[in-house]
């Protein structure tokens, strides 16, 4: 099944119990993370540590934790890795209208 998931950027990321991480974010803020809805750390970010969570959780009121929901992917909740992802956009061009003289008078002889 595919997951979808939020990078949230934590300042810490403690183990608390077996199935349960205690993330805190730059303001304070803390908040309870079940290891079921944790899917790794986000690479891609180098100024400071964020984690994959899922998107039920982090979309709760009650959540705590500041996140951007500027950055997401998919996981497989199976196997916890990031599943390839597409968006299809359609393009509909413009309408013109046809010349009578389609001839450009610099190149012609």
């Amino acid at each position: 099944m595919k997951v979808r998931c939020y990078s949230v950027r934590l300042k810490s990321l403690t183990d608390i119990s077996l199935k349960c991480l205690k993330g805190e974010d730059w303001q304070g803020n803390t908040a309870l993370i079940p290891k079921s809805q944790f899917y790794g750390q986000d690479y891609n970010v180098i100024k400071s540590d964020a984690y994959w969570v899922s998107a039920w959780l982090v979309e709760k009121e009650d959540f705590g934790l500041m996140v951007s929901m500027k950055k997401q992917a998919t996981f497989d909740s199976v196997t916890g890795k990031e599943v390839p992802t597409w968006t299809i956009e359609k393009h509909e061009p413009i309408k013109i209208e046809p010349l009578e003289n389609n001839t450009i008078k610099e190149l012609k002889r």
